[in-house]
């Protein structure tokens, strides 16, 4: 069995949602609920919170050891996997970046996501099908189309794929669609070379980090989950997702 080390990134600075790795959610913060989830999980060696502000850091550390210090200059989530990953005195074969921002995310899809990671695996996420179709449409949702092989083709912001001879709002009902679940699994000497690749067109063009890899010829495995997550992208999605929870 490879040995795999879980890393969730919470930075301090948020456009629209500053410092939302401190905010409560029901009686603990964010970022303790997603490392208290993290923690279930049963494939992983180890679990590391990778944090660029004291804050956090001296926050994490009123309930865990298991944090560090990175720099703030990282613009992606993967940077900040790949500097924790370094820090580590262990040797790991793989490193799952789960979202900091998650605090409902179940040990489950962590486990389905690990079940990839063979050796053979350079990157592994997760799908879902879309049941709503304001999901469908919407650019917030990320939608991905696969081979037979569940190797990733293209994700993008838009409906994928467009269903030409029949009328939007039909779409759902008529084929299979799958949103993303953004949590991502490296091959470690993989994540290391991701690092270093330059931005891409296709990667500008919808903001989509995944694209540079795609561009770059780097293989993305997925696997199905049936289990929902809940992004907190704005105190608002905090209130919808609390509600949840409480229900």
């Amino acid at each position: 069995m490879p040995r795999i080390i879980g890393i969730i990134p919470a930075r301090y600075a948020s456009t629209r949602f500053p410092a939302k790795a401190l905010a409560d959610v029901d009686g603990k913060s964010m970022i303790q609920r997603v490392y208290e989830q993290t923690k279930k999980a049963k494939s992983l060696a180890q679990v590391v919170i990778a944090t660029d502000h004291e804050l956090i850091f001296d926050h994490v550390k009123n309930f865990s050891d298991d944090v560090c210090m990175t720099r703030e200059s990282h613009v992606s989530g993967t940077d900040r996997c790949f500097e924790a990953f370094r820090k580590q005195q262990s040797n790991y074969d793989y490193v799952i970046n789960i979202q900091g921002d998650e605090p409902f995310i179940q040990p489950e899809q962590i486990d389905l996501l690990a079940s990839l990671l063979n050796g053979e695996t350079e990157i592994a996420t997760l799908v879902k099908k879309i049941t709503q179709a304001d999901q469908l449409t919407s650019p917030n949702t990320v939608k991905v189309v696969f081979s037979t092989a569940k190797l990733a083709l293209y994700f993008s912001r838009s409906p994928i794929p467009h269903l030409r001879n029949l009328p939007e709002d039909q779409w759902l009902e008529n084929h299979t669609f799958y949103k993303h679940i953004g949590m991502y699994a490296y091959r470690t000497d993989i994540l290391e070379k991701l690092t270093m690749l330059p931005q891409s067109v296709l990667e500008k063009a919808e903001s989509l980090e995944q694209l540079r890899w795609l561009e770059n010829g780097f293989k993305i495995k997925v696997s199905e989950t049936t289990q929902e997550t809940i992004g907190i992208d704005t105190p608002d999605d905090l209130k919808k997702a609390l509600a949840l929870f409480k229900s």
